[in-house]
């Protein structure tokens, strides 16, 4: 009992000078500033979690970090192109339209212009059954590419993003937790620049290869390119060589999600950057009467740093009164004696 009663014990005397009063409130504002962030926690079983305040990041252990779903959507994707192709090459004689001498590479042809929604027109379903599987793979296909764009393709443009860090900072000695930090510090930014370049090569690739393999002028190839990326689909090009296809089964997928990941990222941008002028103006602008009334939680008539702080950040959107609410909450149920504190007298009564 003698033990618990110590925990509890102040680490200074209650005898303070008064003259110390501002030396708390200067330290308390350190402490602010330097608050760090949650620490890593590593489970170790049958025991309780142990943090880790400053990780060992590799570039194996980054890479991990980002979207583990990877591995599942590409099995899905997978699947899909199989399922789809062993279908479309049961039905092949109830599609009619430019086919090449390889079934096999039409049947996946066709599957991926009916997933990315391309529709050429080249190859048409005739018979009901051919139909049917049509329109089921066009609603699944739809599906699957917005799952792809959500996490996938995240995946991908952070990984490639990572590496495009490490090369604009070539001469500099760059530990992967900074790789980390400069991601954080332009996310967006980089992810729009990725995706750009990406789209780039995409598009250089598509008309090289419609220029020499599917014998299409510059203008014509260019203009095919377009038309495939934004799934148009005109109709009045497309690949009929088998080359040409089996190039289309990967290209088609890759490029009109490409593309539309470059528009939201272009989107995602454009609402930081609002953010950031929120921010800006928030941080900025002279305090008033009004504001210290507001930000004066306990009403005790002063606002101290911690309030400031609390009001400041809901002020520029990133937390609301709900978030504080639900955080309060959780502190309320570590705090066992109600005291209005937490110690470890606290957290060895929750593990008891």
């Amino acid at each position: 009992m003698e033990n618990q009663n110590n925990l509890k014990k102040p680490l200074l005397s209650e005898s303070v000078d008064p003259s110390s009063c501002h030396q708390k409130d200067v330290a308390k504002k350190k402490k602010l500033n330097r608050s760090r962030s949650a620490p890593l926690i590593v489970s170790l079983p049958g025991d309780f979690p142990t943090v880790d305040h400053e990780p060992n990041l590799t570039s194996e252990s980054l890479f991990k970090r980002l979207h583990p779903s990877f591995k599942k959507i590409t099995m899905y994707l997978s699947f899909y192109l199989l399922t789809g192709g062993v279908c479309f090459y049961i039905v092949r004689d109830q599609v009619s339209g430019k086919k090449t001498s390889n079934s096999i590479i039409d049947s996946l042809y066709f599957c991926m212009v009916t997933m990315t929604t391309v529709g050429y027109g080249d190859l048409v379903p005739q018979s009901a059954l051919a139909k049917v599987l049509a329109c089921a793979f066009v609603f699944l296909g739809m599906a699957l590419v917005g799952l792809v764009l959500s996490h996938g393709a995240d995946y991908l443009v952070e990984k490639q993003q990572a590496l495009l860090i490490r090369a604009l900072q070539m001469r500099k000695r760059f530990q992967p937790s900074d790789v980390m930090k400069e991601i954080e510090s332009g996310k967006v930014r980089y992810k729009c620049v990725v995706v750009a370049l990406i789209l780039f090569v995409l598009i250089i690739s598509g008309i090289v290869f419609l220029i020499f393999v599917e014998k299409l002028d510059a203008l014509d190839a260019l203009y095919c390119v377009c038309v495939t990326m934004t799934s148009l689909g005109y109709g009045d090009f497309s690949f009929s060589t088998e080359g040409g296809r089996a190039f289309a089964v990967l290209w088609i997928l890759m490029s009109t999600i490409c593309l539309g990941q470059f528009f939201l990222y272009l989107a995602e941008l454009n609402t930081e950057s609002s953010q950031n002028a929120l921010i800006k103006w928030v941080l900025t602008r002279r305090v008033t009467i009004v504001d210290l009334g507001a930000a004066d939680m306990d009403n005790d008539g002063v606002v101290d740093a911690a309030e400031f702080v609390l009001y400041k950040l809901k002020e520029m959107g990133k937390i609301t009164q709900n978030d504080i609410s639900l955080v309060m909450k959780g502190f309320e149920e570590l705090d066992v004696d109600q005291s209005g504190t937490l110690s470890v007298y606290d957290l060895q009564q929750l593990a008891s």
